[in-house]
């Protein structure tokens, strides 16, 4: 009976495993945002290394072109209708400098993007995917393309300081018109290229489709207006798609569905018959998003960023040589 009760007193109370299970509960809560800092800061640097490659995409375009690839093979731009033209994005057009040759030999440039076999240009690459987007790249159907699948990711170009509409005017790096490297007249180490784009898993929202040239999908613009008609001279008063933007200054695109779901996920927007076409650049990292400039080199931008100094990134010919934060 006395050994009994002795092998008894070797095991644990109600309360000394409570009490166990309370230390490791407190021990996870102390390693969990550890462990997610660390998960965000991969995934970070993998998004960094994502815009480095397609920087250095557009490099390997250049010298082999002896141009900077377009913006978006158009014709006509509106603000209220999508571009006409063959609508195919500078994306489609540097695949085979990012190591896809075979998709890109997939498409027939004898047509329209609408209009592929085998839909490649709904192949989603995760070349083109920030790990830290939160939505699942499901693609974009609608009645503008001709319901066509078009696959989503994170990435697009800075193509003027106004609006999209406008690029011709008052360029940013990549635009309709052929460019060159001579032509960023700033210099491209002062020059905002490009950046990221959030997508969401809605079909009809057309945020980060690669193949188009269009607002929001792989092309930004920063809404800025101009005080002068012949060259870019930003009004710092202006109401403009800084990272991230919350303001009154929606994200004009030629589809909002679900306006409501688009506010609440921090995404608004409003179809371009209300205005104007421009985008912000968008992330999920906290507090602004990854930046790659025309040198090739990629940095972060805070959301609070001056609105004047980002209008100067932005343009190309402003005369104004600014310091990239």
């Amino acid at each position: 009976m006395i050994r009994q009760a002795q092998r008894r007193r070797h095991g644990f109370t109600l309360i000394e495993l409570l009490v166990v299970i309370a230390i490791i509960a407190i021990l996870i809560a102390l390693l969990l945002p550890a462990v997610q800092q660390a998960r965000e800061a991969a995934r970070r640097a993998s998004c960094r290394n994502n815009l480095k490659q397609l920087g250095l995409a557009v490099h390997n375009y250049h010298d082999v072109h002896n141009c900077l690839p377009p913006a978006g093979l158009v014709s006509g731009m509106s603000a209220t209708q999508p571009p006409t033209g063959k609508n195919y994005s500078w994306i489609v057009l540097i695949l085979p400098q990012i190591d896809q040759g075979n998709l890109h030999r997939q498409f027939n440039f004898n047509t329209t993007v609408f209009n592929q076999t085998g839909n490649p240009q709904a192949t989603r690459l995760a070349a083109l995917v920030c790990p830290s987007d939160s939505g699942d790249g499901g693609p974009y159907i609608s009645t503008h393309t001709s319901n066509r699948p078009f696959a989503k990711g994170n990435y697009a170009a800075f193509v003027t300081p106004i609006h999209t509409d406008m690029q011709r005017l008052f360029p940013g790096m990549l635009t309709a018109n052929l460019q060159r490297f001579a032509n960023v007249t700033d210099g491209v180490s002062n020059t905002w290229m490009l950046s990221e784009v959030r997508t969401r898993s809605h079909p009809q929202d057309q945020r980060g489709a690669w193949a188009l040239p269009w607002t929001g999908t792989s092309q930004l613009a920063y809404d800025m207006h101009s005080l002068s008609t012949t060259n870019f001279i930003g009004n710092p008063a202006s109401d403009v798609q800084s990272p991230n933007n919350q303001t009154s200054n929606l994200d004009m695109l030629y589809e909002c569905p679900d306006a409501a779901g688009a506010q609440l996920a921090r995404m608004p927007c409003n179809p371009a018959s209300r205005g104007w076409l421009s985008a912000a650049p968008r992330s999920q990292h906290v507090g602004g998003v990854m930046a790659g400039y025309g040198d090739g080199r990629v940095g972060f931008v805070s959301d609070s960023i001056d609105k004047m100094l980002m209008g100067n990134l932005i343009s190309i010919n402003d005369g104004e040589t600014v310091t990239p934060p």
